[in-house]
């Protein structure tokens, strides 16, 4: 039950968003790895305009909030969030190929691999490295995505981003101070909210940009597996793969409840249909345990926690 001061706010909340403020909502719903518990409330943004009137009565009233866009990159705790969780769906998507080079700008909510075929639809080439890749576009800004020799840092102009005392800024790669799989963002966890980002893109042959694309997408299907996961658990060491070095220690194909480490990459954890979001904190304190005991490598989380975690258990 929430408590008295819990009970307030969210009274606020619903004199400011009315039908809007969804109670008591089961994130398992949002998440691709199919398991989390419930938040405390969930409003939906459509817009960026959408995001900025929700962030801005957020914090004014001071209440714990995240940002979820596609659940691709996130583990959400069986106790779920005591706050609310933003709904990122802000998915305009522009495209500009007279100027010089050719620009995209998108909402944060927007499929970044979306982005990428539209892009290649219009004989324009620079994302073809997204064109797999789950998640959003501030998904991809907050944690530098990247594959093929490819990232956010290679591809942005500029990111439009929401501060609480000062209002919308836009930031360069320079400010957002990225290092692989991560910016200052993310690493420093800073409360801000990622609005738009413009894209670099360049004229291509579209029949060489869909080759690409399949290439990568063949190369997907053969190295990662299917079902219901987060994507990539950790981010690879400098000189190594965390697959391979997790499954040098003996442990893929290794089960905890409903959860397992891939038998086809061991970087994947996968849901196989009545995992908890425990039985995956368990597999992921196993690993990087293990591979520290073995290799005294540190494995470090590509994804993102939400909620509390205990590594004593």
């Amino acid at each position: 039950m929430r408590s008295v001061t819990d009970r307030v706010l969210f009274s606020k909340l619903r004199a400011i968003f009315g039908e809007r403020l969804q109670e008591n909502v089961r994130l398992a719903n949002y998440t691709t790895a199919r398991v989390g518990g419930v938040a405390d409330g969930l409003l939906v943004a459509n817009s960026s305009a959408e995001l900025v009137e929700i962030g801005r009565s957020l914090w004014e009233l001071s209440v714990p909030f995240r940002i979820l866009g596609s659940g691709s990159n996130v583990l959400v705790s069986d106790a779920g969030f005591r706050g609310v969780v933003v709904l990122n769906h802000a998915r305009a998507v522009k495209i500009d190929a007279r100027q010089i080079p050719p620009t995209v700008w998108a909402e944060s909510g927007a499929s970044l691999s979306g982005v990428a075929r539209q892009a290649a639809l219009r004989c324009l080439s620079g994302l073809e490295w997204a064109a797999t890749i789950p998640g959003t576009i501030g998904g991809a800004v907050y944690g530098n995505a990247g594959a093929h020799g490819a990232d956010m840092q290679t591809s942005l102009l500029m990111a439009e981003i929401l501060h609480p005392q000062n209002g919308i800024e836009m930031w360069t790669c320079e400010r957002l101070g990225y290092e692989y799989r991560s910016s200052a963002i993310k690493r420093e966890r800073l409360p801000l909210i990622i609005l738009s980002a413009t894209l670099r893109l360049s004229l291509g042959d579209r029949d060489e940009i869909r080759t690409r694309m399949q290439e990568y997408a063949a190369k997907r299907r053969r190295t990662q597996p299917p079902g219901a996961s987060m994507g990539s658990m950790f981010k690879n060491p400098p000189g190594d793969f965390a697959g391979r070095l997790i499954e040098a220690a003996g442990l893929k194909g290794t089960r905890i409840g409903g959860a397992k480490i891939s038998p086809i990459h061991a970087n994947f954890f996968i849901n196989d249909g009545n995992a908890t979001s425990q039985d995956i904190w368990k597999l992921i304190c196993l690993a990087k345990r293990t591979v520290q005991e073995k290799f005294n490598v540190n494995l470090e989380l590509e994804i993102e926690l939400l909620g509390e975690w205990d590594e004593n258990k």
